[in-house]
């Protein structure tokens, strides 16, 4: 008894699907030229479900942010002068992310900077492959959406994600806002799976609804009583006045 408990609940962990959603703010466009992260917002995602725990820090590059960087998410040095160094939170940082798989918007770009960062640490775990896999949603919008714009805010605008907060890019809001539209993205193959067990299971109880539907009395319709007809006409007429004699139903009862 107690190993099948034990194999239970290895069944069980190993459906627990971990994901956590990453977005980085930087001092310029290129690690190259020694660029640096500011910024790290991370949400949790487990079984396509968020959990409302979040990882959020600023931190202090020790160097100038480049004007074109400025302007995209709005942190200054002065904000971040009393902000701890990337070495001092990247213990709480990849405890955070170890054993998830990273979704992140254009992944090169992040996972460049943070392998950048971890590079310039002595550490066991100086990259992020050696704790997390990844998955690019910019490479999972344009294999989707090929030939047309799959940036965040083109994609909010497609799946109707509401991201009217989004003044300046900021990570842990543009990572909120990625999260909904990767389950957005992606929910179309859960759907799927969830139409395709419901007709298999409707397929089972074709003969069961037969005889249920033989055995229905006639439906019972409900007319409207003399009290609401007159306010129905009521109001026919009062809209028909306000839309100046364009409303749709008075002229329905005129054919």
């Amino acid at each position: 008894m107690q190993k099948q408990n034990n194999e239970c609940g290895i069944k069980m962990a190993d459906q627990i699907k971990r994901q956590v959603v990453l977005d980085t703010e930087t001092t310029g466009l290129s690690t190259a030229d020694d660029h640096r992260i500011i910024e790290i917002g991370c949400v949790e995602v487990v079984n396509r479900r968020l959990t409302g725990q979040t990882y959020h820090q600023y931190i202090n590059p020790h160097r100038e942010i480049d004007a074109g960087a400025l302007e995209v998410h709005g942190i200054t040095q002065e904000f971040l002068a009393d902000k701890p160094k990337f070495a001092d939170v990247a213990d709480d940082f990849m405890q955070f992310i170890e054993g998830a798989e990273l979704i992140i918007h254009n992944a090169a770009f992040d996972v460049g900077f943070l392998n950048h960062e971890l590079g310039k640490m002595k550490s066991e775990k100086r990259r992020i492959k050696d704790v997390s896999t990844v998955l690019d949603t910019l490479k999972l919008a344009r294999d989707k959406h090929p030939g047309q714009k799959n940036n965040l805010d083109a994609l909010c605008r497609r799946y109707d994600i509401n991201n009217s907060n989004r003044e300046l890019h900021g990570a842990l809001l543009d990572s909120e806002i990625l999260a909904d539209v990767y389950l957005a993205m992606t929910g179309g193959q859960v759907s799927l799976s969830l139409a395709s067990e419901t007709s298999t299971a409707s397929n089972k109880s074709d003969k069961t609804d037969s005889v249920i539907q033989k055995d229905r009395g006639p439906l019972k319709v409900i007319r409207a009583s003399d009290e609401e007809l007159a306010a129905h006409e009521e109001n026919c007429q009062l809209l028909d006045q306000k839309s100046g004699g364009k409303c749709v139903w008075k002229k329905s009862e005129e054919v």
